[in-house]
């Protein structure tokens, strides 16, 4: 049955929903409360620089294929990647050398043997068991909206079964060092946590899947970035017929007996319209859904409830347009503290670190059109804790002194760890973000720069579900609900929206076309 579906939201979720519903027949509606579409991955141009302000690492290649094909296209014809190597370089405050990681099962275990002599083998099994453990998470639980947890309950699962008490109950930091004892590997294999939001003391062994996912599978870029990428799903979204409405937020989800009947959202006069749906789906911040669009009878959550959960770290970005070049810079780049665990303690225990962990972009390494000839586009990002209190960005240095302070001691700490020391006077562009920018750009709670930590109590069967328990028609997708935090997670849950409304129920992805360019 072809419905009247409105989407709240226009970033990734909301974009790649929006394109799904639209290809399966449904009249869809978007509303964004923007004016440029993308949310987090969206794009900032200055004096030649262009930079992407929110993801940047390509992963999951077959998540954006099987995406692409579900629309009759592929990603052949939608994006032109560039494989990474080093797929990334991560540099240490001890001074010792920099690594360089790249995306082939040799090469890593070489790395290995070189670093921690004797260490091959069990990195081999690591690696194995990453494979397996992401080909267990993609063909059965990634795809799952959990409303009927017995269907997990499959021969192939079933065959598993005896890992899962490690790998749910162990922390990805403890599962790590029956790797490698070198405290550098450690960190090389613990540090996708912070991707997951969380840290790899809390983040479960399951999650060390994603070894699989940067050492073997392989880093990609796509030329254009992610702002490229947000701009491809929104023309396909088009194509398919649904229409896609910027500057209007959405001030109320409008319910009736238990029913969502439609919204009121604002437009860009600042008029109020009511539009009426048979199927509303928030790709919004699941507590602003429900905090903000919902009457308190038709929250799933209390605000109890809420104060206990785990928000995730949020950031400061700090973009930086630099003149000249700066090659003791890869593509990606990962900068670590000696004392990891006092890192990720500072922010659990709601204090920015110092020394902080910072991770560098710098895609002018790879793509020219980010850069104006010979110079170079930075972006960072300094994990801190989700507090708005620490204050906004801003450019040219005008942001909140706090995030500024941020800004500048990581500035001079890439410009001491990498050799880079002229890095500060180059700087002739920059702009900042921080915590307050999240809330009240995106209304990330308590400004998040991700979502909601993947710690165990707020994983799979925990995390925040597609449909909603309390209001019938009304369905959630985004990094707040099933599967979690990042693009490809995003995309996944676009099609766990497309699955509910097909009728489609329990694991696995939904059948892909025939022929696709044909």
């Amino acid at each position: 049955m072809k419905r009247r579906v409105a989407i709240i939201g226009g970033g990734v979720s909301g974009l790649a929903t929006a394109a799904l519903l639209a290809a399966d027949g449904h009249r869809v509606d978007l509303f964004e409360a923007r004016a440029d579409l993308g949310g987090r991955a969206g794009s900032w141009t200055a004096a030649g620089f262009r930079f992407d302000t929110g993801p940047s690492w390509f992963l999951m290649p077959e998540v954006f294929e099987h995406f692409y094909r579900l629309l009759g296209t592929t990603t052949a014809e939608q994006l032109d990647l560039v494989r990474l190597d080093p797929g990334y370089r991560v540099f240490f405050e001890s001074g010792e050398a920099p690594l360089d990681v790249r995306a082939d099962r040799a090469a890593v275990l070489e790395l290995w043997d070189e670093v921690e002599p004797g260490s091959r083998p069990r990195m081999a099994r690591h690696l194995d068991s990453a494979r397996t453990t992401y080909r267990l998470a993609v063909d059965h639980f990634l795809y799952d909206d959990f409303a009927a947890p017995w269907r997990l309950l499959t021969p192939s699962v079933l065959r598993h079964a005896h890992r899962l008490p490690r790998l749910l109950g162990q922390s990805l930091d403890a599962f790590a060092a029956r790797t490698a004892t070198d405290p550098r590997l450690r960190q090389l294999l613990g540090y996708p946590a912070v991707l997951l939001g969380t840290s790899p003391y809390r983040a479960p062994s399951m999650y060390h899947l994603m070894s699989h996912l940067d050492l073997e599978d392989g880093v990609s870029y796509p030329l254009g970035g992610f702002a490229g990428l947000v701009a491809g799903i929104a023309r396909l979204a088009r194509h398919h017929g649904a229409v896609l409405h910027t500057e209007s937020p959405v001030t109320r989800i409008i319910v009736r007996d238990g029913v969502a009947t439609g919204l009121t959202h604002r437009d860009p006069a600042g008029d109020t319209h009511h539009v009426a749906a048979d199927v509303v789906v928030s790709t919004a911040d699941l507590h602003h859904t429900e905090q903000h669009l919902l009457d308190r009878r038709h929250r799933t959550r209390s605000t109890a409830t809420w104060s206990r959960m785990d928000p995730g770290p949020s950031a400061v970005l700090v973009m930086l347009g630099v003149r000249g070049r700066l090659p003791r810079l890869a593509h990606h780049n990962l900068l670590f503290t000696t004392d990891w665990r006092a890192n990720f303690a500072a922010i659990e225990a709601g204090r920015v670190p110092d020394p902080a962990s910072v991770y560098v972009c710098r895609p002018s390494a790879t793509d020219p059109d980010v850069a104006p000839a010979g110079d170079e586009n930075l972006f960072v990002l300094v994990p801190l804790p989700a507090d708005v209190t620490i204050g906004a960005g801003g450019t040219g240095g005008t942001g909140d002194a706090r995030v500024e302070a941020v800004a500048d001691a990581a500035v001079d700490r890439i410009a001491a760890w990498t050799g880079e020391h002229d890095l500060a006077r180059r700087v002739v562009v920059r702009r900042t973000v921080g915590p307050a920018d999240f809330a009240g750009d995106f209304n990330s709670w308590r400004g998040s720069a991700l979502g909601p930590a993947h710690v165990l109590r707020q994983s799979a069967f925990f995390r925040g579900r597609i449909a909603s328990p309390r209001v019938e028609g009304l369905l959630h997708a985004g990094a707040t609900t099933v599967p979690g935090v990042g693009v490809p997670m995003c995309l996944i849950s676009a099609e766990l929206v497309a699955k509910r409304l097909r009728g489609v129920r329990g694991g696995g992805r939904l059948p892909e076309p025939a022929e696709v360019g044909a």
